[in-house]
């Protein structure tokens, strides 16, 4: 069984991405990884270069700057990405450049690739999801936070990354793929608030026009985190990837569990899920079999 990694990144460095960190969670399970960096202008490839890795492959790629609507650039560089790998791939591992995997999960994510290595019904491998938010301390609870996403697909150039890169389809066709007990960190929110905001104006072109920045982002310099609808404590313990981050978290971030904002739907929405497990509206770019 061979295992590819592959991961999309630019500008790691200017809006501090834990970039390093998304592909040493995963690294130990592959064979290779491919990097499709695009144009940057700071040091990220040195950055990747650092990690001394021979299974790494960065490709050069240019973002098309054009692509402003759903956050399609994103997914026309993460099929770059799985193109680049090799042919006698079996399974591709993704991750995106805010995201890790904490060691405890890798046993069971390449004993599931194992188990349907064989099994063509199969289209891929879905993970559960925690988003961290303001610091390190918490994660999202409100109905918004995805719950889980496909993050292992089969080497085959009928899947394409779907929309912005969340997840994948299959000549256009959701793909179908068996729940594993893992999960996937993701730490898109929890950085020091300038780069925060910093990061936030920057992408935000690849959803929205100009005019839409200007009138929804404001002039300000720091992250306002404060405006979080609802969070809880997280319990578990955070990869090993990321402990060098953690400890080195220069910023403070406190959330007063009283002061929620979560409206009466979502109120509605969460009751009804703790009573049964099923999330009312949930989208699912999936089908689980």
């Amino acid at each position: 069984m061979k295992v590819a990694g592959f991961t999309f990144i630019r500008n790691a460095v200017t809006y501090d991405y834990p970039i390093v960190e998304a592909i040493t969670s995963i690294l130990p399970v592959c064979d290779e990884f491919v990097v499709a960096l695009g144009n940057s202008d700071d040091d990220t490839e040195a950055l990747i270069n650092n990690i001394g890795d021979p299974r790494i492959k960065i490709i050069h790629t240019e973002w098309n700057e054009s692509l402003r609507e759903g956050g399609k650039v994103l997914a026309v560089e993460t099929d770059k990405a799985m193109d680049a790998i090799s042919a006698d791939t079996d399974w591709c591992f993704y991750i995106q450049g805010d995201e890790a995997m904490h060691e405890k999960y890798l046993p069971v994510v390449k004993e599931e690739m194992q188990k349907y290595l064989s099994d063509a019904s199969v289209d891929g491998l879905l993970f559960n999801y925690e988003h961290f938010f303001g610091s390190y301390e918490y994660v999202g609870d409100a109905p918004k936070w995805y719950r889980k996403e496909v993050r292992v697909v089969r080497r085959n150039p009928l899947i394409r990354s779907y929309k912005d890169a969340q997840g994948f389809r299959k000549d256009g066709q959701k793909l179908h793929v068996k729940q594993i007990d893992a999960y996937m960190y993701h730490y898109g929110w929890v950085k020091n608030p300038v780069f925060q905001i910093k990061k936030a104006k920057s992408f935000s072109k690849y959803w929205h026009s100009d005019e839409w920045i200007e009138s929804k982002i404001p002039e300000i310099e720091l992250f306002d985190y404060s405006e979080v609808d609802s969070l809880k404590l997280f319990s578990g313990t955070h990869p090993a990837s990321m402990q060098n981050r953690i400890n080195q978290q220069n910023w403070k971030f406190k959330f007063d569990f009283r002061k929620k904002k979560l409206s009466a739907k979502h109120r509605f929405k969460i009751f009804i899920e703790k009573l049964t497990g099923w999330r009312i509206g949930e989208y699912k770019n999936y089908i689980k079999i």
